[in-house]
């Protein structure tokens, strides 16, 4: 198998809890996130790794494909490992389980990344930033990248800082934001999962960060689509809003 698409979806989240079957036009969010992954073209399999009954019952029940992982896993990426362990497969990428607007393009983007990128041993997607109110948001992860697309850091705070706006507005530099949608090679993903929490993962509460401060590559990829991701209860109306943009259009 080349590529597996691994949606984690845990229950207990603090600020929302269950809220990746909470209702969003009709369909609960994991649904949504679904089919759009089923529509992308580089995965042979997809499937949902849920750590609680209410999740599985509701991932069976519009015809996903469910598996139960360790509801004592940390994170994401751990479920994931947990998935991908005893299948042969060279590509897992982890898809979240709260981002109903994710496109399968991005999806078929990072599996294509890492096929062509002998350098890189995982894949993200990124977006220029539009909305200044996003600059000054610590929930928006900034990311800056070298010429050649891959990662040079991620943050919370607005990187690069532009020292020349005072006096050139012209000069603004172009911001980042990063979309958590990740690519890894198998074989990384168990060298990343076994290396220590670094030093700058720590600080920014961004896990990415252990593979730049480790040496390895991240190769980046730019979208012009826009995600919202659910968080809290709030972000349901943002999410239903877009979902009727897109009808719309």
């Amino acid at each position: 198998m080349k590529a597996i698409g691994v949606i984690p979806a845990r229950w207990g989240a603090t600020r929302f809890e269950g809220k990746v079957i909470a209702n969003l036009l009709g369909k609960p969010v994991i649904q949504h996130v679904w089919e759009n992954a089923k529509k992308a073209r580089t995965l042979d399999d997809l499937v949902v790794a849920c750590d609680d009954e209410r999740i599985f019952k509701v991932v069976e029940s519009f015809g996903g494909k469910a598996v139960y992982t360790s509801p004592n896993q940390p994170s994401g990426t751990d479920r994931l490992a947990e998935v991908v362990n005893p299948i042969d497969v060279s590509i897992a990428v982890n898809i979240q389980g709260d981002e109903p607007l994710i496109k399968p393009i991005m999806i078929d983007s990072l599996v294509l990344a890492l096929e062509e990128e002998k350098d890189a041993q995982m894949a993200t997607i990124i977006k220029r930033i539009e909305d200044e109110s996003e600059l000054t948001n610590s929930n928006v992860v900034k990311v800056v990248v070298d010429r050649n697309g891959y990662a040079l850091y991620f943050s919370r705070y607005a990187i690069p800082y532009n020292r020349t706006a005072e006096t050139d507005a012209r000069k603004r530099p172009v911001y980042y934001k990063h979309i958590g949608l990740y690519a890894f090679t198998k074989d990384f993903l168990f060298t990343f999962r076994n290396l220590p929490h670094s030093a700058l993962e720590n600080a920014e509460k961004l896990e990415q960060l252990r593979a730049l401060e480790y040496g390895y590559k991240i190769k980046t990829v730019e979208t012009k689509f826009d995600t919202i991701g659910v968080d809290r209860p709030e972000d349901i109306k943002r999410a239903e809003e877009a979902l009727l943009r897109e009808r719309d259009r």
